[in-house]
Order: structure tokens, then C-alpha cells, then sequence
């Protein structure tokens, strides 16, 4: 929804929220839902009331539990059955500078007195931490805090231990420390939105004294903005890959009537380090993992030729795919997201002409399409509209870029073929198939949360279910590591199990499909047999929930062999395989 996407107009969201919030369920999504638990220790109504119209619009249903003002500490550490009974799949802890309960240092007090503020304030949120974690076993969303809105000490304030700014600063890092050692528990970076909304107006006491509001209200959108990114990218909802016009998005003017010589970017020209400032935000995001793909009205060598201006920073190689013909941009990104293997809601495309924008939203629906009309402001709408948040990083995420470049090489080796096994055989594929392992549980938790394609239940896991799951040894375990002759794949499939004596009930399977069709789900289940042969296991028995996007592995169980056992009229089936007398069905994948 338009509406709701960044840069908005949050006066128009908080006076029109029911009319929005009507038109997003009668919009006929399919959402995750969601119970959100908020602990707040100031009033947050219409917070909830604008977080629930960002995750609506992210795909996610949420229904919110909301503590008693100021009772977060209370619900969390002494019990509350209304909580107990929601079972929270997040807890989202509002606090802010207003609820420091130890005291704020003195100009009277030592460095040690000071010492002991921090550490006693900290040991007052880790307590309440740690006894969320152990009861709910979900992630948890902690505010961090907003800088004062007055300095006592002037700029001194920031620098003397005694100081509030300093104060908190330290505090802030031990948040920090806490959430890197800690899975599922997560920042949320009030100070730097405060700072970037203006901390006049964020703090003005106004909203305190009459509402107890510790943000000024219309302020309340971008916070819940925010908030929602954090939680959309815990359930995978995340962007995967930019998409990019050329002429006057990388670089100003175009290419094919200035010629190279003509076009602007560099750190000649004010105009050309604008644009040479944006491809190296964008170079960056190689980094993260994200894909950059081109989507131009240009000729090909056009656009090579520009890609390679010596004063600019992407070139060719940096980017995984290049369509640069006359064909229209949506069709062009229609076969982008084919050729990836990703759907269109993965996507995000930047262009500078506003009429391809309105084509590209009306024909490729679920690409994300932010407003960019100057050089000025590009870097800021996308950094601020979220679409690739981390919540975690792990070494798959880091060679994504290059696996994905592989996939191209294997598709164009492909083309050399005309039997398709002696094909697969050519790859020379090697996987490694076997229980979690601790050192790659992140991975195996983002991959759940991610596949949608290639996800027979659809089931989600957060870190922490994941690491109880890992540990049960009630449950059958397997994930899927592939190899070839152009590289490494990495972890791209998963089935968990739960064993009810002879009987193996398939929770999850899933898969990227970045690796469809090489029999990696045959050298799967080849495994799953095995191994659940060797447990006693007599029938597998599988399951098949449809979605709008998992139609593509409705028949899996059928291809593998499974009986159907039964189906009803939404389309759920439910499949049973025997392990005696299984004979294995890979044939071009050598199993380590």
C-alpha cells in the first residue's frame, strides 16, 4: 500500500488508520499471524495501532498483547495470566530514558558510584531478559535510548562520566554487548531515530505531561515503521535484490545520446559525486549478500560501455544479471526474478522516471518500488525504507552474491546438453547431508524463514525453537550442504522430524530453489530413510499445507512415492511412506 510505504505522510496514517487497516484485510493477502506481546513503560496504544498497519502491509496478521501503562517490569519478572495464555511468538519492551529506575548520576558522585548505576540498572533489564527468555523462549525486541533532551553539563555532558548523555552512551553499549551474545534478542535503535526525526521535537515534553508518551505522537509512524522492520526481517520478509535503471539512476545522463564522455559521475562535479556516492552504497550491499541486477532501455553495449566510465564504481562483474534491451521494464524484471529463482516481492526497483515506476507497480505486483527523483535522496529513501534489515549474518549470507553468479554458469552449461541427467552428472555434485550442527543453526533457521517456494508446511522457526528443536531427541534432524564444479551452494535444505515411535511425522521440509531439480530433494529423502530406518521408524508419514506460493511442490510426496492418506477440501494432504523395502532414488549426487 502506497500509504504505508516510505517517505509517508504520518498525520495521514494516524487520522485514516481504520479506513487503512480495512483496506489491507479486505486486500485478499495471505499473512503470517502472529501474537506480539508489547511491554510498555509509557502509553503505547497507538503505537500498536500503527505497527499493526506496517506488518499488515509486510505480510504479517499480528494480534498484540498490551501491558498496563508502565507495567512492563511487572508482567515480565511477577506473572500475568492474560500473558501466559497469548503466548507470544515476539516481546517488544518500550522503554526509553524516562524509565531509568536507578537514579541519574550526581556531580557529587565517583567514577566508582557511577560504576555501580550502570551495572544496577543493567542487572534490572537483563533480569527481566532473561526470565522472558526462559518462560516464552521467543525473540525479544528491546528499545534502546533516546539522548536527553537537555545537557546539564553542556557539551561536557557527552564527556564527563556524570554526565546524562554519557550516561546514557554507556548504557547504550551494554545493550549492545548483550544482544551480540545473545540469539533472538534484538535492538531497536530509538536513538538514532530520535536523532533523525529531530530530538526537539521526538522529546518534547508536551507529549509526556499529557499523554505520558515518551516520543512526541506524530512521531509515533516512524517509530512503528521501525519497529515493523525488525520484526518483518525476523520472519524472513526481507528484500533479496535490487533491481537498477542506468541513465540518471547509477550515473546523469544518458549514455546512449551523451555518449560515455558525456555522462556524469566522479568527484568532478557536485552532480557527479552524488551519483558516484550512491554506487558505492550500493557496491556495499554486496556485502549483505544483496544482488544487483540491471533493468535498462538501453543497448547492451550502451550499457556496458557506461558501467565501465573510469570514475564510477560498479562495473559489469558486480552485477548478477544485466538486461539492457527495449523490451519493457516490468518484462524485463518479471525474467530477472525467474532467472534468480526468487519471487517479484523480493525485489526492489530504483529508477529516477516516475511513469516506469507506475508501470513497474502496476505489472510486477509485490516488487518494491521507493520514490526517487534526485540524486540527493536516493541513498536516503532506500537506507530509510528498510527493505534489507539484518537481524543476522551468517557466511552464506556474506557468498550469496557468488552462489547466485554460479547458478548463471550452470544454467549456461546447461544449454550445451541434450539429456539432462548426463547434465546433472556433468556438475560433478557432492552434498554434505546431516544433523544440525551448532555452528550452523542461524543459517539453518533463516533458510525456514525465507523458502517459501519449496516449503511443504510452511512452518517458522526463531532462533531459540530452533536451538530446542536441534536439542530434542525426539526430533529426526537433516540438513543439506551442495557442491559442485563451480562452487559451493551451501546449506539449501532442511527436514525436521518428529518420531512418535514407528511413526515419523515430517514437520518441515524445505529447500532453496536455487537447487531445484539437481535431485537434492531426492538425496534428501534418501537420508531421511536411513536414518529413520535406523531409529525404528516404520512410516514416514508427510504433510502438504498449500499456500499461495508453495503450489510448485504439491505433488512432492506423490513424485517420492508417498500413498496418499487423505486431503480435504482446502487442499491439505497428508502422505505415508514405508521405509521397509525403500530403494534410493539420487543418482547423480555423491552423498558425503
Amino acid at each position: 500500500m502506497r500509504e504505508l510505504e516510505y517517505p509517508f505522510d504520518s498525520e495521514l496514517i494516524q487520522q485514516n488508520r481504520r479506513k487503512l487497516k480495512k483496506a489491507l484485510l479486505a486486500d485478499g493477502s495471505t499473512r503470517l499471524k502472529k501474537n506480539i506481546a508489547v511491554l510498555g513503560g509509557s502509553t503505547t496504544h497507538d503505537i500498536i495501532a500503527a505497527l499493526e498497519l506496517f506488518l499488515l502491509n509486510q505480510g504479517i496478521e499480528p494480534a498484540f498483547y498490551e501491558s498496563e501503562y508502565a507495567q512492563f517490569y511487572q508482567d515480565a519478572m511477577f506473572g500475568n495470566e492474560e500473558l501466559d495464555n497469548f503466548h507470544p511468538d515476539i516481546i517488544f519492551i518500550h522503554t526509553s530514558l524516562r524509565n531509568v529506575n536507578v537514579g541519574f548520576p550526581q556531580m557529587s558522585d565517583s567514577k566508582e558510584q557511577v560504576d555501580r548505576l550502570i551495572d544496577d540498572q543493567l542487572a534490572f533489564f537483563t533480569g527481566m531478559w532473561e526470565k522472558l527468555k526462559a518462560k516464552f523462549n521467543c525473540p525479544i525486541i528491546q528499545n534502546n535510548f533516546e539522548m536527553p533532551f537537555y545537557r546539564l553539563l553542556g557539551n561536557k555532558d557527552a564527556v564527563d562520566y556524570r554526565g546524562r548523555t554519557n550516561f546514557a552512551g554507556r548504557l547504550n553499549q551494554r545493550f549492545y554487548d548483550y544482544a551480540d551474545a545473545h540469539s533472538d534478542f534484538y535492538i531497536h535503535d530509538i536513538n538514532y531515530i530520535s536523532a533523525a526525526y529531530g530530538l526537539e521535537k521526538w522529546s518534547d515534553p508536551f507529549y509526556w505531561y499529557m499523554y505520558k508518551y515518551c516520543l512526541c505522537v506524530p512521531a509515533i509512524p516512524e517509530f512503528a515503521f521501525d519497529l515493523a522492520n525488525i520484526i518483518k526481517a525476523i520472519f524472513g520478509k526481507n528484500k533479496k535484490a535490487l533491481v537498477l535503471d542506468l541513465d540518471n539512476t547509477l550515473w546523469s545522463g544518458v549514455v546512449g545520446d551523451d555518449g560515455v564522455d558525456g555522462i556524469d559521475v566522479g568527484q568532478e562535479t557536485s552532480v557527479g559525486q552524488g551519483f558516484y556516492e550512491f554506487q558505492s552504497y550500493l557496491k556495499a550491499h554486496k556485502q549483505l549478500g544483496i544482488l544487483l541486477n540491471v533493468a535498462s532501455k538501453n543497448d547492451h553495449e550502451n550499457a556496458i560501455a557506461g558501467l565501465n566510465h573510469p570514475s564510477g564504481v560498479l562495473r559489469p562483474e558486480d552485477f548478477t544479471i544485466i538486461k539492457a534491451n527495449w523490451d519493457a521494464k516490468s518484462e524485463n524484471i518479471k525474467k530477472i526474478a525467474s532467472e534468480l529463482a526468487l519471487l517479484p516481492e523480493s525485489l526492489v526497483f530504483v529508477d529516477d522516471n516516475p511513469a516506469e515506476r507506475e508501470i513497474v507497480r502496476a505489472y510486477v505486483p509485490g516488487v518494491a518500488v521507493p520514490e526517487v527523483n534526485k540524486v540527493e535522496e536516493y541513498i536516503h529513501r532506500i537506507d530509510r525504507g528498510g527493505y534489507f534489515e539484518v537481524t543476522s549474518f551468517s557466511a552464506d549470507d556474506a557468498s550469496r552474491v557468488e552462489m547466485y553468479r554460479q547458478n548463471i554458469m550452470r544454467a549456461q552449461a546447461q544449454e550445451s546438453f541434450t539429456d539432462y541427467n548426463e547434465y546433472l552428472l556433468s556438475l560433478d555434485m557432492h552434498a554434505d547431508i546431516k544433523d544440525f550442527e551448532p555452528v550452523y543453526l542461524a543459517r539453518i533457521t533463516q533458510l525456514t524463514n525465507k523458502s517459501n517456494q519449496f516449503n511443504l508446511t510452511t512452518k517458522r522457526f526463531t532462533e531459540s525453537e530452533m536451538e530446542a528443536t536441534a536439542a530434542d531427541p525426539q526430533y529426526v534432524r537433516l540438513y543439506g550442504r551442495l557442491t559442485d564444479k563451480f562452487g559451493d551452494n551451501g546449506i539449501v535444505s532442511v527436514v525436521i522430524g518428529r518420531q512418535d515411535d514407528k511413526l515419523l511425522h515430517m514437520e518441515l521440509w524445505l529447500m532453496s530453489c536455487r537447487v531445484l531439480k539437481r535431485d537434492m530433494e531426492q538425496a534428501m529423502l534418501d537420508e531421511l530413510v536411513r536414518v529413520a530406518a535406523a531409529r525404528g521408524v516404520e512410516e514416514i508419514r508427510g504433510y502438504y499445507y498449500p499456500t499461495a506460493k508453495n503450489k510448485m511442490v504439491e505433488k512432492l510426496y506423490e513424485i517420492f512415492g508417498f500413498t496418499l492418506v487423505s486431503a480435504d477440501e482446502a487442499g491439505n494432504t497428508v502422505w505415508s511412506l514405508k521405509t521397509a523395502g525403500y530403494e534410493n532414488q539420487n543418482r547423480v549426487i555423491k552423498v558425503n
